[in-house]
């Protein structure tokens, strides 16, 4: 069972909601950080990996640059308003979207087999 979770970098307000088992943020898109700077810190945090160790690169699921302008202000400067897009990622399921919310589902657990003697 999870509880709570220390926040990352740009991931202060990360929760894990346990009746849903999932946890969830929301993004700044003011804040010093890249949306793809705050999803890896939190996947990080979530699944104990080192980052700066080099234990995981975003780029293993999604081009961080292409998921950084996508998320980004449009050419013109307003904000994106619809569109999410989901990949996986240390074995967790990553859903974005255009409004800031990440929402990251654990590795679902392999289903045990009956053992018969």
């Amino acid at each position: 069972m999870q509880t709570e979770i220390s926040p990352a970098a740009g991931t202060d307000d990360l929760q894990y909601d346990q009746p849903n088992d999932r946890y969830v943020f929301h993004h700044d898109p003011d804040g010093t950080a890249t949306i793809t700077t705050t999803i890896v810190h939190a996947l990080a945090s979530i699944a104990e990996t080192d980052v700066s160790q080099g234990e995981f690169s975003l780029y293993d699921s999604v081009d961080p640059d292409a998921l950084d302008r996508i998320f980004g202000k449009k050419a013109d400067g307003t904000e994106r308003t619809g569109g999410h897009i989901a990949f996986t990622a240390l074995e967790h399921e990553v859903y974005v979207y255009a409004n800031g919310d990440v929402i990251i589902y654990p590795p679902a657990e392999t289903p045990r087999t009956p053992t018969t003697n």
